[in-house]
């Protein structure tokens, strides 16, 4: 088990628990600042010290191969995994390179330091600010707290009144600061993964550039280069879906914190002063203690907890509650106290205090006091909806005829279903076509409504379910099965449990999925992945009952099973299973994935890694999607199927707001095709390429195929007369492939030579 989600509802309690949960995320926090320190100066000593290059490798090497990160819940996705493990990557790729003694390092200063020390000084240096503030509000309020229970009940009402409202304003104060740090610890917890690790991959590629004796090592590294790039862009997606997740869900505790005072429906929890008794002269004092009020037993658990060293005071003393009494201010001078009588102790009155008022109410509720006011209850899951959908006849005849006009009208729109429509337009239309006294709508010819708008009304038509279509019973096996187990085990076990549905639901998702499973075949066009629609569809189909921190890291898991449920629909909705495919069907297309450019040359140019590019794809343009490429949406999903897993670049929000997010949900399949990067030439040429360079364009390939044409997608200026200058839009004829790996041979203006392979896409 990793670190504990922190709940925003938890704020609101205090509980110990909860406190050694911040602490443990304080000492990983801590952990992290110190490796990047460390990793920083080693970087500093690779730079200045070139004599003992060889010593600052190893200890730098060992540093990252020593470390390891923690997450958040119970489960990590095959991403999180690949760059758990991608730091003792890094350590061996390091050391054989050490080996050889000639590692060659440029713009590490930008590439790794500078990212690095701006991670820490802006993201850790934040939280540990946060941190002070927060120690500095929590000990303002319970010192404050403290007086005003000391306080004599017998001062004047407005007196009284004051500090009511003095405490109380400095309690908002400190659960504010509370739901702000609490969020920002989490927030740096998940940001650290990749921003951490992009900069190592920064490094890497600086280095293999410029290493001429490793060019093996760095062609293999290529690969694992690739796959850690996806890795880290599908978790930097998720982290950014689940974010805004979060601080909806904080909004709501925000709007309406008394609604989660309550964390579980058996038992209730709060902090109480309970009076201790003592001999006399000594009188009796009041000691504040953390306690846990268990309903149906009636036993009352209660703690000594110091919120000043952050630690237990003592042993749990449990009682078991008799009855509950109010104690009233003209017997005891002191406000919101109980009398409560125990059974475990025969003649025993025990006598404790509220925080305050609505807490005194609480308490008083919850072990059946006679002054019990207000109803405290468990909080209700459900939510409520504006408009009354039913997986009815009518919902499914509507579902079929959304999915006809769909695959009619508009199978190869861009960001089908990712392109949101008019919400005015969206709801009328539902209205429409789930009342069972309307006439049916055509949607296939009807020209009033959009396809953006029918699919926006689909998925509004799945959310406003009363329960989600693969249900609230089965949510926790469907997540359980995306956490672990191999891949043809995945889908045995998703064929398992879509079986354990309702007939009517699993219809329903049968006709959806086969339908989605036709839109990813079209997502040449359309730009809808297996990855992409898992995003979009996963929360849609499938979300907790309860809103949690906890259930919204589950989200990643979501997205996994949909993939699954599309790429294996005919299985998986089959009576029986004979066989499982380990891969998807041959109609599924996955998004497909571009060849990188493979330098084979020995004296390559520098191809800096710059990560910011990758930050582009994050503010791209809403709306209709116009401006986006097919490219930037070309890495498909492997994580129902192998390690090296894939999401597209933001979650569906539960609102209709979710759907401007970006098409681009993956990376390119490497740096270099991001490009022309900073410096960077298209030329690859070295000593041993240039004498094959001469006779490339007298000598056929060995290896050809058939003459085609190419457009260039990127600009080149060529170093050698073996090679073609060209800019964007050029198009090339007799496009073959060279017998010298990464490199096409053209004609360009009526002169043939050579093409950077990924420089170009072949045209039809």
């Amino acid at each position: 088990m990793g670190l504990h989600p922190l709940e925003f509802s938890e704020c609101y309690l205090d509980s110990p628990s909860f406190r050694e949960k911040i602490k443990s995320h304080e000492a990983e926090l801590d952990k992290t600042n110190r490796f990047i320190k460390e990793l920083y100066k080693d970087g500093k000593n690779l730079i200045n010290a070139t004599k003992q290059l060889g010593m600052a490798q190893r200890k730098f090497a060992q540093c990252l191969g020593e470390f390891q990160f923690e997450y958040i819940g119970d489960a990590k996705t095959d991403d999180e995994k690949c760059i758990d493990d991608s730091l003792q990557e890094f350590s061996s790729f390091l050391k054989n390179l050490e080996d050889q003694r000639e590692l060659m390092m440029r713009n590490i200063t930008e590439t790794l330091m500078k990212p690095l020390e701006k991670f820490r000084k802006d993201q850790l240096g934040t939280v540990r600010a946060e941190r002070k503030k927060y120690e500095k509000e929590t000990e303002k309020y319970y010192s404050s707290l403290e007086k005003l229970l000391n306080m004599s009940a017998k001062k004047k009402e407005p007196q009284l009144q004051e500090a009511d409202i003095q405490v109380e304003n400095m309690k908002l104060h400190f659960q504010e600061e509370s739901l702000t740090y609490v969020c920002k610890l989490q927030e740096i917890q998940e940001r650290k993964k990749f921003e951490c690790v992009e900069p190592m991959l920064a490094f890497f590629q600086t280095v293999f550039t410029f290493y001429h004796q490793g060019f093996e090592l760095a062609k293999d590294f290529d690969h694992y280069k690739k796959a850690l790039q996806i890795n880290i862009q599908n978790t930097r997606s998720r982290f950014e879906g689940a974010r805004s997740e979060v601080y909806d869900l904080m909004k709501r505790i925000r709007e309406a914190p008394q609604e989660y005072r309550q964390t579980s429906p058996i038992s209730c929890e709060g902090y109480l002063y309970v009076q201790e008794k003592r001999p006399p002269p000594f009188g009796s004092s009041w000691v504040k203690r953390y306690s846990t009020f268990v309903t149906k037993q009636k036993i009352l658990h209660m703690v000594t907890f110091d919120h000043k060293s952050g630690g237990k005071i003592g042993e749990t003393e449990s009682v078991t509650l008799k009855s509950c009494l109010r104690k009233t201010p003209d017997v005891l001078d002191r406000r919101f106290c109980l009398e409560l009588d125990i059974t475990d102790r025969p003649g025993t009155v025990l006598t404790v205090q509220a925080m305050s008022s609505d807490d005194y109410k609480f308490w008083m509720q919850a072990m059946d006091g006679k002054e019990a006011s207000g109803p405290y209850l468990a909080r209700t899951y459900s939510k409520e909806r504006g408009i009354d959908a039913q997986l009815n006849d009518v919902g499914l005849s509507f579902m079929k005829n959304s999915i006809s006009a769909i695959e009619t009208r508009g199978i190869n729109d861009q960001g089908l279903y990712r392109v949101v429509g008019v919400s005015s337009k969206v709801q009328k239309l539902l209205s429409l076509m789930i009342d069972e006294e309307s006439n049916e709508v055509d949607l296939s010819t009807s020209e009033d409504w959009d396809v953006k708008t029918v699919t926006s009304t689909l998925k509004l038509y799945l959310r406003s379910l009363p329960e989600p279509l693969m249900t609230y019973g089965l949510y926790k096996e469907f997540i359980c099965l995306a956490k672990g187990g191999s891949p043809e085990s995945r889908i045995q076990a998703v064929h398992c449990l879509v079986h354990k549905l309702p007939e009517r639901n699993r219809k329903v998702l049968g006709l959806l999925m086969k339908h989605l499973a036709n839109v990813a075949a079209h997502s040449k066009h359309n730009l809808m992945t297996v990855a992409n629609l898992g995003v979009v569809f996963g929360p849609t189909l499938m979300r907790p009952q309860e809103d949690t921190v906890a259930a919204i890291m589950d989200l990643k898991f979501q997205n996994i099973v949909v993939e699954i449920l599309i790429e294996h629909n005919e299985k998986i909705f089959a009576d029986a299973p004979e066989s499982w495919p380990l891969s998807p069907p041959a109609q599924i297309v996955s998004a497909p994935t571009r060849q990188s450019k493979k330098q084979s040359r020995q004296n390559r140019p520098l191809a800096v890694y710059n990560p910011q590019a990758l930050d582009i794809q994050n503010v791209s343009a809403v709306g209709d999607g116009s401006s986006l490429t097919a490219d930037e949406t070309s890495m498909g999903s492997n994580e129902s199927m192998s390690s090296q897993s894939s999401s597209a670049s933001a979650s569906e929000l539960p609102a209709e707001k979710s759907d401007h997010v970006s098409l681009s949900g993956s990376l390119s399949s490497g740096s270099n095709c991001r490009a022309p990067l900073a410096g960077a030439s298209c030329s690859a040429a070295g000593a041993s390429a240039e004498t094959q360079a001469g006779s490339t364009t007298e000598e056929k390939p060995e290896e050809s195929v058939t003459s085609r044409k190419a457009k260039a997608v990127y600009p080149c200026e060529a170093e050698h007369d073996s090679e073609l200058s060209f800019q964007v839009g050029a198009i090339f004829n007799g496009v073959t492939q060279s017998r010298e790996p990464g490199w096409l041979e053209g004609e360009l203006e009526g002169k043939r030579g050579l093409i950077p392979e990924n420089y170009v896409e072949m045209l039809l």
